[in-house]
């Protein structure tokens, strides 16, 4: 059973999935349901990916780009696996998550720190990307719903949106801490507040419930971004000073027991394929 959150129903949606090729859809969906430990994941891992980028820039001495490139090839090798599968594996779903989180950050820190690039032009084309993957998507498949991701098609564009909602909300949360200078637990107040105006909407104003989990899902990464900041920054700059090493080995840990708990008891895993043999 899942949890009544945004993205959890599909009960303002009017969509039936097309069929897909015959041979070409899968028996499962490949993405969890979304319930408060999906939520709770998401979070953690987009404070991994901010602290975890910070960490190693500093740490392997490859430089900004170097990182990155080591991170992206990583990144392809997880999704390779991840595309491999015939069904939702918490695991291997996950850690593509946690890297995804890694290289969305990297990105959008290159193109600020290396190329020069205002946070206000790249918050504008990550969002525009993110519009032309939702477009290309829904004319493809008539839905963005996460709880069809089934053909390979459906999957290469749920991973796209992923890596341009954690790269958008890296430079959108940068642009707002930056221009507004507020520190980090306002920061992560403020996107707190707005994850919950979603909510509002979602339940008592009828927002329909795909867009809802796509604008949470992005003001979750801005909001893990401060919390990370928070913990690991300088208690002169407004953190808690614990580093980039203690939080994310610290929030990694919370992340591993989790997916390890999810993994034993299956509760992201829709009803009808939990009771399926062949699905596990």
């Amino acid at each position: 059973m899942t949890t009544d959150i945004p993205g959890a129903t599909e009960a303002h949606e009017t969509y039936s999935p097309a069929p897909a090729p015959t041979g070409h859809r899968l028996r499962w969906n490949k993405v969890p349901e979304v319930t408060v430990y999906f939520w709770v994941i998401k979070i953690l891992c987009t404070t991994v990916g901010e602290t975890a980028a910070d960490l190693l820039n500093e740490k392997l001495g490859l430089g900004l780009t170097g990182v990155s490139l080591l991170m992206s090839v990583l990144l392809v090798a997880v999704l390779v696996a991840q595309f491999r599968t015939a069904a939702y594996r918490p695991g291997i779903y996950w850690l593509a998550v946690a890297l995804i989180s890694i290289v969305g950050t990297l990105i959008s820190d290159n193109l600020t720190d290396n190329l020069g690039v205002p946070l206000e032009t790249s918050t504008a084309v990550f969002a525009v990307a993110l519009v032309v993957v939702f477009v290309a998507w829904y004319r493809s498949e008539r839905t963005l719903s996460i709880h069809h991701v089934d053909t390979m098609r459906r999957e290469s564009f749920y991973w796209l949106a992923v890596l341009f909602t954690f790269a958008l909300g890296t430079a959108a949360g940068d642009l707002v801490a930056e221009r507004m200078d507020l520190g980090y637990w306002i920061s992560a107040g403020l996107f707190a507040l707005a994850i919950a105006a979603v909510a509002v909407a979602h339940f008592a104003l009828g927002l329909n419930a795909v867009w809802s989990f796509w604008i949470a899902y992005i003001l979750t990464r801005p909001l893990g971004a401060s919390i990370g900041d928070y913990l690991s920054q300088p208690t002169a700059d407004g953190g808690l000073g614990l580093g980039t090493v203690i939080t994310s080995v610290l929030f990694l840990a919370v992340i591993l027991g989790l997916v390890v708990f999810l993994a034993v008891t299956r509760r992201d895993v829709a009803e009808r394929e939990r009771l399926s043999p062949q699905a596990g």
